[in-house]
């Protein structure tokens, strides 16, 4: 296993990252939905996220159904931001497999 390089993102608008150690970790450009909860609070919906690593997957009960889950931590910090869907029980939220929670209290823009 060789050395793992954070990706450094550049954005139109922000760049928001971990608010622990400021890791980049998503461009405003690929949120999907900003109407998401978490456990603390707003949350958004993102296509694609970089500089995490994601956890066992789980199967969860939330307010829109049952999916399967995974949390996912920043790399750098080790600090749980999120989830990544992996998959939808119910026919209308597929759109979420395979995108990323961050949760807007546990980000800090950074760009």
């Amino acid at each position: 296993m060789g050395l793992t390089y954070n990706e450094y993102l550049q954005s139109e608008s922000r760049v928001y990252g971990c608010r622990e150690c400021k890791t980049h970790l998503a461009r405003h450009e690929d949120i999907v939905s900003r109407n998401f909860r978490g456990q603390h609070g707003k949350a958004f919906l993102f296509e694609t996220v970089v500089n995490i690593e994601q956890l066992a997957a789980n199967e969860r009960n939330m307010t829109t159904g049952k999916h399967i889950v995974r949390d996912i931590q920043c790399r750098q910090c080790k600090k749980t931001v999120g989830w990544k869907y992996d998959r939808a029980f119910e026919p209308q939220e597929k759109y979420k497999e395979d995108k990323f929670i961050l949760e807007s209290e546990l980000l800090v823009y950074v760009v």
